[in-house]
């Protein structure tokens, strides 16, 4: 536990500071009221950039939390650092104290204020008390959603809730050397992403006239595992028959899926497809999993956006050689963070 001060924002104590309950609790008592402003969003940026570090005492796997106090109502705004919070996999708590009367509304920044700090907007993340005298009261309501982990929603970020399938085109047209620079791509995005059982998981199809789970979801719980798995995939050669290798995929790697974790299929194929990609790609959406479809130098563009989930120009990708691969690893990247922090808060 640590303990952050709102009107101008700088950490009292960190997580690492005190190791027992005594010893925070006679540290929480010697904190001096310092007056001046209520620069809540200050504070949550500062938290945000500076708290949850490893340096501080942060552990990997613990679901990060911060609970907000106010008096009244902020004098700065909330909604734009809240945000940012949330996309680091910070869980906001907001308990409001008393709040402003009727002829005070008018000095209030940021008009609901509350529901754009929390976490979610359903009710579970926001406790209000009309006084100090009963703040005792949000006690053991607070205490008792802190520990519920599992309603913890922004523990879950973009990069760490998800199972990713890889699905590579292996056919003869790629070749060896291009096929490596595949692998390299595949690599390079799943470094970004912040891998365990418990967090992301990596699988990998190759497919030509046929299909290889080259590795599935559960084989490897860690990332350099992951890496070197990747660096071992060999080149197989042969047609291209990616309508097949899409339900091969989901057979083998999304029937595997955790219920809790998004499903992104990132398919990457250089050629027109010998066989029908329409009816798996819909099963695909209508499974839930969410398709990006890459293509290079002959790749069919009308395919791709057939493969790919609507909408299509932000889930298909053209590359025109090889080599440029890499140059599209951000997009990608970016691309499916902006779509999971687009979820619906409520």
């Amino acid at each position: 536990m640590g303990v952050i001060m709102i009107d101008n924002p700088a950490t009292h104590f960190n997580l690492k500071t005190h190791m027992n309950s005594q010893d925070l609790k006679t540290a929480i008592e010697k904190i001096p009221q310092r007056g001046g402003l209520s620069n809540v969003g200050r504070a949550i940026s500062f938290v945000t950039k500076n708290f949850f570090s490893k340096a501080n005492g942060n552990r990997s796997g613990a679901p990060n939390v911060v609970v907000v106090m106010v008096d009244g109502w902020p004098t700065d705004k909330v909604e734009e650092a809240s945000r940012l919070a949330r996309e680091s996999g910070i869980n906001i708590f907001f308990i409001t104290i008393e709040g402003a009367v009727e002829n005070e509304k008018q000095y209030v920044v940021e008009p609901n204020f509350a529901n754009k700090a929390v976490c979610r907007t359903n009710g579970f993340y926001s406790l209000h008390v009309q006084s100090w005298f009963g703040l005792h009261k949000t006690l053991q309501p607070l205490v008792k959603r802190v520990c519920d982990t599992d309603r913890l929603a922004c523990s879950k970020t973009c990069l760490n809730s998800a199972d990713i399938g890889f699905v590579i085109d292996g056919s003869s047209s790629v070749g060896t050397g291009n096929f490596r620079t595949v692998l390299q791509f595949v690599t390079n995005i799943s470094k970004e992403f912040e891998i365990s059982d418990t967090d992301t998981r990596i699988g990998a199809v190759q497919y030509t006239y046929e299909q290889r789970l080259e590795f599935g979801f559960d084989k490897y719980s860690s990332k350099p595992d992951i890496l070197n798995a990747i660096k071992r995939v060999g080149y197989w050669s042969g047609g291209t028959s990616t309508g097949a290798a899409i339900n091969f995929a989901l057979e083998q790697l999304f029937m595997k899926s955790k219920p809790n974790k998004r499903k992104l299929m990132i398919l990457i194929t250089d050629g027109r497809s010998y066989d029908d990609v329409r009816i798996p790609a819909m099963a695909a959406h209508l499974k839930g999993v969410i398709t990006y479809a890459i293509g290079i130098a002959w790749a069919a563009q009308e395919e791709l956006e057939v493969i790919a989930t609507h909408p299509a120009r932000d889930h298909s990708f053209f590359v025109d050689e090889f080599d440029n691969l890499y140059q599209y690893v951000s997009r990608v990247i970016q691309n499916i963070c902006t779509e999971f922090n687009s979820q619906p808060r409520n």
